[in-house]
């Protein structure tokens, strides 16, 4: 289902500040967040989701979320727990408490950017882009030239031993036997589940 609204602002709490009255208004972040159309954002995006079911997490949030990571190169978890202590985070992505809670699971991120695809997260690009001229931290003449970084990035990838690649292979052979009814005398899922952790070892 399509997003749910960002929380309106209530009124004053005498028992907790708004994150106004305790942050920087003139922090980087603050006036980002001031400057983006987050209505026109929620319109764009929201044609990316269907009208039935539970309704999804706010576009705010999300898009905040996805915003931060990558301006600081963060994983989905780490964004999150960077969130969780950080007032700053908190404000850009729409609360107006502060929150000692996590607003989502880091799969929410992942669901997110496979609903976006590819055009979704272009048209984001092009708002960051809009964003930063108002702002004036991006220069109309830095965008006749593209800089293309071929820098390598690190990624949580398992390296392919002859174990590992027998294992997926009787994985494979497996769940094609079940698919075709074939009853096999002996999976060796009990077996590799213990060995492999040892094999491992010797790597």
């Amino acid at each position: 289902m399509k997003p749910r609204q960002t929380k309106t602002i209530p009124q004053k709490d005498l028992f907790q500040s708004q994150l106004v009255d305790i942050i920087n208004l003139n922090h980087p972040l603050v006036r980002l967040a001031n400057i983006i159309d987050w209505n026109q954002l929620d319109n764009e995006l929201g044609r990316h989701f269907s009208t039935v079911g539970a309704a999804a997490l706010p576009t705010r949030l999300m898009v905040g979320l996805l915003y931060l990571q990558h301006l600081h190169n963060l994983s989905d978890e780490m964004v999150l727990e960077q969130w969780l202590e950080s007032p700053y985070y908190q404000y850009f992505c729409g609360e107006t408490f502060f929150q000692h809670d996590f607003p989502c699971h880091p799969t929410s991120l992942v669901k997110w950017r496979k609903r976006l695809g590819e055009e979704g997260c272009e048209w984001l690009l092009t708002q960051t882009i809009q964003a930063g001229l108002k702002l004036k931290v991006i220069k109309p003449a830095s965008l006749k030239r593209v800089v293309v970084d071929t820098t390598v990035q690190e990624k949580n990838i398992t390296f392919p031993t002859d174990a590992k690649l027998y294992n997926k292979a009787r994985q494979q052979l497996t769940q094609v036997a079940k698919e075709q009814n074939i009853t096999l005398r002996q999976t060796y899922d009990k077996a590799c589940r213990e060995l492999m952790p040892k094999i491992g070892r010797y790597g």
